[in-house]
């Protein structure tokens, strides 16, 4: 009896203790104290532009977003799951999720370091819901000597960069598990459209015809468990709006059933961090700038 009180006691005080932390880590991680970091669409409705004397963007494409209205709303009623319960499964799975992983947690965070001695978490900028900029946190999976500020897809030889741990990591998804702090944080949830990359201006605006940049992002998706790496992003954006349309607790666990399977099974994972749509981009790069030094 006495060391089920103790139990209850220090469970209480640890989940005090990072609701806390994550009280006072929310504003930094959505860069409410760097207003130029913040996304000057959020909360709007937008399209893609494309322009061939734009920079080359994320997705592979010459163009920029372009605000159609002011407000962009869900237009559909929400469900009872998804307004009462969603949430509060994720922040009670999440929690338990940091405690009961910890230990393997920090044992990858020795492994990263020993392998190549730097940080062990990275962020970066990603698209939350309603077009809200945050940072999502990830095990780092790339030597200290790659280039910075230089997309996966564009380095010369992309798998050179990755280390030995991180290659299982790549290959297990294990380097996602930092999330688990985003997710309890609020800024993602267990299930949802992957958050998108800062400047994958056409994934955004392919969302936004399904609104699907107006639900929280998650730790996996259906376009996820239906394709993940393979898929265009259209077909993304497709399965990302099937998903938007039908939140509910059976098909958030058969989400979260199938990417266990397909983690198991190493499907729909390409090395190199963007999968089959990389030499695409790289292809359309190349052709973009043989165009440009036409004119």
């Amino acid at each position: 009896m006495r060391a089920s009180k103790t139990i209850i006691v220090i469970s209480s005080a640890v989940a005090a203790i990072i609701g806390v932390a994550a009280a006072f880590k929310k504003p930094k991680s959505i860069y409410r104290d760097n207003p130029e970091e913040q996304n000057p669409f959020e909360g709007k409705n937008v399209r893609f532009v494309y322009d061939e004397d734009d920079p080359i963007n994320a997705d592979g494409e010459c163009g920029h977003l372009e605000v159609i209205s002011d407000f962009s709303v869900l237009t559909r009623p929400k469900t009872f799951y998804e307004r009462y319960c969603k949430h509060l499964l994720d922040l009670s799975i999440s929690f338990l999720g940091l405690i009961a992983l910890s230990p393997f947690m920090l044992l990858l965070s020795i492994m990263i370091f020993l392998d190549d001695p730097g940080p062990v978490l990275f962020t970066q900028k990603r698209v939350g819901k309603g077009k809200q900029f945050f940072a999502l946190h990830k095990f780092r999976s790339m030597k200290m000597s790659t280039p910075h500020d230089v997309p996966t897809h564009m380095l010369e030889n992309p798998d050179s960069y990755i280390t030995r741990v991180g290659r299982v990591l790549r290959r297990m998804s294990l380097d996602e598990l930092p999330q688990l702090w985003d997710i309890f944080v609020g800024n993602m949830s267990l299930v949802g459209p992957r958050p998108a990359l800062w400047n994958q201006d056409v994934l955004v605006a392919q969302r936004e015809k399904y609104h699907a940049n107006d639900v929280t992002p998650g730790l996996t998706g259906w376009a996820q468990v239906n394709g993940r790496d393979e898929l265009t992003i259209v077909e993304k954006a497709g399965l990302d709006g099937e998903y938007c349309n039908n939140i509910t607790l059976k098909m958030d666990i058969t989400c979260i059933l199938m990417t266990i399977a397909n983690v198991l099974k190493h499907e729909g994972i390409i090395e190199g961090g963007t999968g089959a749509m990389e030499k695409q981009i790289e292809e359309r790069r190349k052709e973009i700038e043989s165009n440009q030094s036409r004119t």
